[in-house]
């Protein structure tokens, strides 16, 4: 078996290694990021919704600069959202900070009961530059 070729961004390791899984695999020029919360460096979620969503992006955009992408490189998000009913408008206010600017990414978004004390997680893959287009 291929040793994987994992990204870990600075000062999180030892949350991923605690955790048992790899915050995001370079393969077949493509980035697969592990789903990212709005956890804190010691793994403890942000008190509200709002700070919630934007941690999640600044630690999803800590993995893809440690691959050296960014969020113009995600061509497939997926979120999932603790009770989206009523917490959506919240977020996509927070998303559009970091979303950039058309062509988007395709998007899936999933409505769960559950996501270990948090309430939002996104999900990525990316095309690495080096591939090309």
């Amino acid at each position: 078996m291929n040793k994987r070729d994992v990204v870990f961004p600075p000062g999180r390791q030892a949350l991923y290694e605690k955790n048992r899984y790899s915050p995001a695999i370079r393969s077949n020029g493509f980035l697969f990021v592990s789903g990212q919360v709005g956890s804190r460096e010691d793994g403890s979620p942000e008190a509200d919704l709002a700070s919630q969503v934007r941690r999640a992006f600044e630690n999803l955009n800590g993995i893809l600069h440690s691959a050296g992408c960014s969020f113009d490189d995600v061509v497939d998000v997926t979120v999932f959202i603790v009770d989206p009913a009523s917490k959506f408008e919240t977020i996509w206010k927070v998303v559009g900070e970091y979303w950039g600017e058309a062509p988007h990414p395709t998007l899936t978004g999933i409505g769960v009961t559950w996501l270990y004390g948090f309430e939002f997680e996104i999900k990525v893959i990316a095309r690495l530059p080096e591939a090309g287009s």
